[in-house]
């Protein structure tokens, strides 16, 4: 795509717009005189503000409530019970109050079923984990909000199999192919995968042999999929009825030459026993020139899969209950680098919520009040026996900026992905510039009164672009709620607002070599319930951002993330860890919960 300098200067704006997705729309910087500035680092909160005592209360008792705006038409959960504006509902029948609920719906769907079996019980009320509120009904229905948060009970995650979900099968079945391992920085072996491809030979078990010991034989690789191949037995030829999936990092694969090192034997499969009769001669002229595993293989499967995260160790997060805050929160267990982290407060240690090691939302202990985030404090004055501060340098880096010279300012418009429904990317406004180049932004007509749904992004965040960037890229802007003037046009509301845009030259612009293609398989957190990995597909490349489709889901379900985002695997990535996956929607019980 080329940039605006490129351009002539006879090159209409129209033209600029269509042809460069950053630099197009710097001419709003002027749209009003700058009368911002930047917020000095505050000290951290230690308090969200309380509602104001002006706000009604919705009950759900029959009657339609109106809104402060005047606005009416009501609607309650069917799920959770909590009422709001029946336009900010899910679902084509609005019966939903949020994505979660509408997932989580039909205790008799293969869906709930699954939640269950994750939960240990059956599935009741929505888990709260940075899952979308309908926020013009949160103003309203904040109590509810509250009391149901209060009301809900999770439980740890079980690595348990899934029924009648295969990846070998899915994979084959359809014909798909699966974003490779080296496309995942984060995950195990993907910064030291190498060159394993198809027509790569391992030593594997033999399992069409009749002999009572385990024995093995060779076998080359015919398809990757992530951390999946699917092998063939040497000596098959072009027959595949004995092919087989394998997850290439378990530990049954071997390079060629284990067996001779470690004393086990190498016996043909009983199908093609009578094809030859001097075995040793085939395979020395079928395995001649050949690749084969590292001999340290294992080894670096083994070290790729330690996690400096323990248990015990303390933590600050992000609030689930209220975004614009952190809190202290405890590692209580680690699954191949995701940490399911309890809340300090938590007596019966139910209120927690779970992340990547390398995640945005944890930080070391200290850190909200090193930039002037807010925090909530704990009611615990001293670390229980055991919990111990996470050493600052496991955490993630960002990158330095320097706001010394021009920077964002409070009030400047942008684009942003909305961490409520990372289906949408929305109309933005920068609400606070704190220390370390962190900046609090919320989305235009949806904020809560109090500021409670404010989030942290960094200045360098895959998921803020400047003002344009949806038009340019062909991707659908949320206008603010409620905004009337539509199509909305920014330069329009740039000026009804008397706002300016922040300078595209402050936004993030690098772009990897990611290695991702659109229909590449993977598994994808779902990130409206984090403890969740979904079998998952790139649907939309748009620079670094992806398209996530959860596989047998409607696209209102779909999620903006970036291409490094740690909360995305290779196919097998739950296999290898030990993690639960869970398989896509039925068609028949998605068509009943959507209804």
């Amino acid at each position: 795509m080329e940039n605006t300098k490129d351009l002539t200067e006879h090159s209409s704006r129209s033209e600029r717009k269509r042809r460069d997705s950053f630099g197009m729309f710097d001419v709003y910087d002027s749209c009003s005189e700058d009368t911002s500035s930047s917020s000095s680092s505050d000290e951290s909160e230690e308090e969200v503000a309380p509602l104001p005592s002006s706000l009604p209360i919705i009950k759900n008792n029959g009657q339609v409530y109106t809104y402060p705006d005047g606005k009416s038409g009501m609607a309650t959960c069917e799920m959770c019970g909590m009422v709001g504006v029946r336009d900010a509902f899910y679902s084509k029948t609005k019966r939903f109050c949020s994505v979660s609920c509408s997932r989580s719906y039909s205790s008799n769907s293969k869906k709930a079923s699954i939640l269950a079996r994750l939960q240990g019980k059956p599935p009741t009320k929505k888990a709260k984990v940075l899952q979308k509120q309908p926020l013009v009904a949160k103003l309203a229905a904040y109590a509810q909000y509250q009391a149901t948060l209060q009301n809900q009970v999770k439980t740890k995650t079980a690595a348990v199999p899934v029924e009648g979900f295969s990846w070998g099968n899915y994979i084959t079945s359809n014909n798909l192919t699966a974003a490779p391992v080296t496309c995942f920085k984060h995950a195990p072996m993907g910064t030291c995968w190498g060159d394993i491809s198809e027509g790569v030979r391992v030593e594997v078990p033999n399992t069409d042999c009749s002999l009572p010991t385990k024995v093995f034989w060779i076998a080359g690789i015919v398809k990757l999929a992530g951390y999946n191949a699917l092998l063939r037995y040497e000596g098959f030829e072009n027959d595949s009825s004995v092919d087989f999936w394998c997850n290439v990092c378990g530990s049954d694969i071997h390079p060629v030459g284990w067996c001779a090192t470690s004393g086990k034997p190498l016996v043909p499969p009983r199908t093609i026993q009578h094809k030859y009769t001097n075995w040793k001669a085939f395979l020395v002229k079928r395995l001649t020139g050949a690749k084969t595993l590292p001999p340290d293989f294992s080894q670096k499967v083994s070290e790729s899969m330690q996690y400096p995260f323990k248990p015990s160790m303390r933590v600050e997060v992000v609030d689930k209950t209220h975004l614009c805050r952190t809190r202290v929160a405890v590692v209580d267990s680690v699954i191949g680098g995701r940490l399911r982290l309890v809340y300090e407060e938590s007596e019966d240690k139910t209120d927690d919520f779970w992340c990547h090691m390398y995640s945005p939302l944890i930080h070391h202990i200290g850190w909200s009040r090193s930039i002037g985030h807010r925090f909530k404090r704990s009611d615990i004055t001293k670390k229980q026996d055991g919990h111990y501060d996470a050493p600052p340098h496991l955490f993630a880096k960002v990158k330095e900026v320097d706001p010394s010279g021009e920077w964002f300012k409070e009030g400047m418009k942008l684009e942003a992905i909305d961490p409520l429904n990372l289906s949408a990317i929305c109309v933005a406004t920068i609400r606070k510039v704190l220390a370390d180049g962190y900046l609090m932004i919320g989305i235009d007509g949806s904020e809560a009164a109090d500021g409670s749904d404010w989030f942290c992004y960094h200045a360098t965040s895959p998921s803020i672009f400047p003002v344009g960037f949806c038009e340019i890229n062909a991707i659908e802007l949320t206008p603010p709620r409620g905004y009337a003037k539509l199509p909305f046009k920014w330069f329009d509301y740039l000026r009804e607002t008397d706002s300016i845009a922040a300078p595209v030259k402050l936004f993030n612009k690098e772009v990897p070599n990611h290695g991702f293609h659109i229909r590449m398989k993977l598994e994808a957190v779902d990130l409206m319930e984090p403890r969740l990995v979904c079998v998952a597909t790139v649907t939309r490349i748009i620079h670094r951002l992806l398209r996530i489709h959860f596989d047998g889901w409607e696209e209102e379900y779909d999620q903006w993330v970036d291409c490094e985002s740690p909360d995305l695997y290779p196919v097998g990535w739950c296999q290898l860890t030990g993690y639960q996956l869970q398989p896509p929607a039925p068609q028949s019980k998605l068509l009943c919960i959507c209804k």
